[in-house]
């Protein structure tokens, strides 16, 4: 039997992305960034249902390009089901659910933050099962236990704002575009990270919590700026990593936790703010340290796109889950007993 050929869309948030996968290995993918955020400081949930209106068809388009092949030859779609933004995500389902449909082909509604660890199976070396997975993005921060391909237990998370989040909020104080978690990393990379202490959280168990330091953060920035009204653009790259130093440890702390915990040997990272180089650098310490495995996505494959979507709907097809049309996007979707 061959290899289906599955068109994959992604668009839960602020990027528009398809690719297409012949079984599991990627023939194309292309992501469309939605710049008109940026003047906001975040994503405005309307304009970016607005953009993925107008970007879908150019974004397809130029996926069956790249990829060199009909749309005629698609055998299966995989969509992201959620969770997301509920507008992106109607934009997605429904250009999905009609492509299925007038050709009669099967479809498949993806979790988005289970497909972030399955990322790291677009590339070699592959990991094995079981291992913990760590989803770390601007709407997300978990921990799972991982069974297979598609059986994921949700065991900690944030409770209050993700880190990535946390990440563009504290860049925002500090004067930089959106999204600013890059700035901060490039930033704390000419830094002193030990010039500024953060209280970090104490939150029992595997749950995380960042609210309070990016409260503490804006207190020191009010506090000092009262007394000198440059202590930001003289102090930016002291800060940058001073506070990327305590947000990192704070991830750190409950992944060696849930690690010891589980009994897990491996560790999976995926999700936008896995292209930070702190936390890889840091999490490379840490594993090699336990002699534990490390597997983490390349930077194409951390942020939203459909090659991760595709995949976990090359692994869903094989097991037979196939949807029924319409599949109806879910801005909430659990980890637990999730397709």
């Amino acid at each position: 039997m061959s290899a289906p050929l599955i068109l994959a869309i992604e668009s839960s948030c602020d990027e528009t992305a398809a690719a297409i996968m012949k079984g599991s290995r990627l023939l194309a993918h292309v992501v469309a960034t939605q710049m008109i955020h940026e003047q906001y400081g975040g994503v405005v949930p309307e304009l970016a249902a607005r953009a993925h209106q107008t970007q879908i068809i150019p974004v397809v388009e130029a996926t069956f390009k790249r990829a060199k092949i009909k749309k005629e030859a698609i055998t299966a779609v995989a969509v992201t089901e959620g969770p997301g933004l509920l507008g992106s995500l109607l934009v997605g389902t429904a250009f999905a659910n009609g492509f299925a449909l007038s050709r009669n082909i099967p479809i498949v509604g993806i979790h988005h933050t289970k497909a972030h660890l399955l990322a790291n199976f677009l590339e070699d070396p592959k990991p094995s099962f079981p291992f913990l997975g760590l989803v770390v993005s601007g709407g997300h921060t978990q921990l799972m236990r991982v069974t297979s391909p598609l059986e994921m237990v949700l065991i900690g998370r944030t409770v209050d704002d993700a880190v990535g989040e946390a990440f563009d909020k504290i860049a925002k104080m500090m004067g930089f575009p959106y999204p600013g978690g890059c700035h901060i990393d490039r930033h704390a990379q000419r830094g002193n990270a030990k010039k500024f202490s953060f209280p970090t959280s104490k939150m029992a168990g595997l749950n995380f919590s960042f609210s309070g330091i990016k409260t503490a953060f804006l207190y020191l920035l009010e506090r000092e700026s009262k007394k000198n009204h440059n202590f930001v653009s003289q102090n930016r790259d002291d800060l940058a990593a001073s506070i990327q130093s305590a947000l990192v440890d704070m991830l750190l702390q409950k992944t060696e936790r849930a690690m010891r915990e589980t009994g897990m040997s491996r560790l999976v990272l995926g999700g936008g703010v896995a292209n930070n180089s702190e936390l890889r650098r840091r999490l490379k310490v840490l594993t090699t340290t336990n002699g534990w495995e490390l597997y983490m996505p390349s930077p194409a494959y951390c942020t939203d796109n459909a090659a991760m979507i595709g995949l976990a709907g090359y692994y869903a097809l094989a097991l037979g889950n196939v949807a029924n049309l319409p599949i109806i996007p879910r801005p909430r979707i659990p980890i637990n007993n999730s397709k």
